[in-house]
């Protein structure tokens, strides 16, 4: 079983380490998004960012307090794109400034990805093809794990098994997808505003952090999506039961909070995020409890009980 995962986990980290590239462009898309939302810190942060363009070339990139530029009207768009473009009047060419159609959100990528030293993009791939691998051979990985592990275990246990298992793997690519969709969006333009907010400019992103930002993000949430598949397995064992859960509620919420600082960076934005999302976890999970036992209190013809 060990030989077979490694070997899976191995094939696929050579897959992902010479489709590192896509990976990149994965990975980079939270940031795309991030430039086309806007989070005003301040109740009076009205700025418009402004580019100035000759064609391809950039003249001027800044930002606005208001929404007039001379006499000109630029609207209520957080992202302005103004083009200079020669017109022909009479025997004169003369350059008139235009807005352009084009919205300039879905070309803004914020700002760029670098690596500070030469060994970084290749420590860095081997760092993505790692967790990529993981990802790729999983299902192979698990498949051999279960093949060692279910002849072991009674009828019962396989049926309960089995649900554990498809409910986790449901419920960690719902984490994953929370926050590489919703949360990892707006946390990277919170730190983007929350540097100008202090007056520091941030020009450029370290390549390597963001990835392992991002990463560990991403896999934080996926495994703290788990929670309710834990505390469930431990109500049909014997271990837990509803009073015991009602009773856990506020030990949970500090308990979240700290989960949400193990399993995410030290960004405070994400571990609210987290520990907020954990929460809602164990409430439903508290609630399936209640009615499980209210299920098996009227098949036992006990009144329910109450809430």
């Amino acid at each position: 079983m060990l030989i077979k995962s490694g070997a899976a986990t191995l094939l696929g980290m050579m897959v992902c380490f010479f489709g590192v590239n896509h990976l990149v462009t994965i990975l980079a898309w939270p940031k795309v998004r991030a430039e086309q939302r806007h989070i005003a810190l301040l109740p009076e942060d009205t700025n418009q960012t402004v580019t100035i363009r000759l064609g391809s070339v950039l003249l001027h990139s800044g930002v606005l307090s208001n929404s007039q530029m001379g006499s000109l009207n630029l609207g209520t768009n957080r992202h302005i794109n103004l083009v200079l473009e020669p017109v022909q009047i009479g025997s004169n060419t003369l350059l008139a400034i235009r807005q352009s159609t084009t919205n300039l959100e879905e070309e803004s990528t914020g700002p760029p990805l670098v690596y500070m030293d030469p060994a970084g993009p290749f420590l860095s791939a081997l760092h993505l093809a790692f967790f990529g691998g993981l990802i790729l051979a999983s299902p192979f990985v698990l498949y051999f794990v279960g093949q060692f592990v279910i002849p072991a275990l009674k009828i019962v246990e396989k049926k309960y098994f089995m649900r554990a298992f498809w409910f986790g793997t449901v419920l960690f690519l719902a984490g994953n997808s929370f926050a590489y969709f919703l949360v990892m969006p707006a946390a990277v333009k919170f730190a983007e505003q929350y540097s100008q907010w202090m007056g520091v400019t941030l020009p450029f992103f370290n390549a390597e952090d963001y990835f392992t930002f991002l990463i560990k993000f991403m896999l934080g949430m996926g495994l703290g999506f788990e929670l309710p598949v834990v505390l469930l397995a431990l109500v049909k064992i014997g271990i837990l039961n509803y009073a015991k859960l009602k009773a856990m509620r506020r030990f949970m919420i500090i308990g979240n909070l700290v989960l949400g600082a193990l399993l995410t960076t030290p960004e405070v934005f994400t571990q609210i995020f987290m520990a907020a999302a954990l929460q809602v976890l164990f409430e439903v999970a508290v609630w399936i409890a209640w009615y499980w036992e209210r299920q098996e209190k009227r098949k036992a013809g006990a009144a329910p009980i109450d809430v």
